[in-house]
């Protein structure tokens, strides 16, 4: 199945639709498949096994990251990037993913983001 993302006119992502691979055959053919069944001109191709730069099932990643709604697909970085979670975060240019300031640490224990004190601090449930 192919996945391809409804844009508003400011790029941002407001939905995301699944079209078969045999209408979809190329990029083009599913953006006019879209066009023609919802009367809706922008569309772009997403992939849905694509993160952060890395095709999770080792294939050729596509747009950075998976689309998703609010999303803004950045054409001079042909990406997709999410929106940004926090002021302190900064983008990271092959990813396309936001990134702390300060490296979540890796010893066992769930922390959530303080944006306050700009670090990481124990998640209790």
């Amino acid at each position: 199945m192919a996945h391809f993302a409804k844009l508003s006119l400011g790029s941002k992502v407001i939905s995301v639709h699944v079209v078969s691979n045999e209408v979809a055959t190329t990029e083009q053919a599913g953006i006019d498949f879209l066009h023609q069944l919802h009367n809706y001109p922008f569309w772009k191709q997403t992939s849905y096994n694509t993160q952060g730069g890395v095709h999770t099932l080792g294939g050729t990643p596509f747009r950075k990251n998976y689309a998703g709604i609010g999303y803004k697909y950045d054409e001079d970085r042909d990406a997709f990037i999410p929106p940004q979670p926090f002021n302190s975060w900064t983008l990271n240019e092959d990813t396309c993913q936001w990134e702390a300031p300060v490296i979540y640490p890796d010893d066992g224990i769930i922390y959530k983001w303080d944006e306050e004190t700009t670090s990481w601090v124990e998640f209790y449930s």
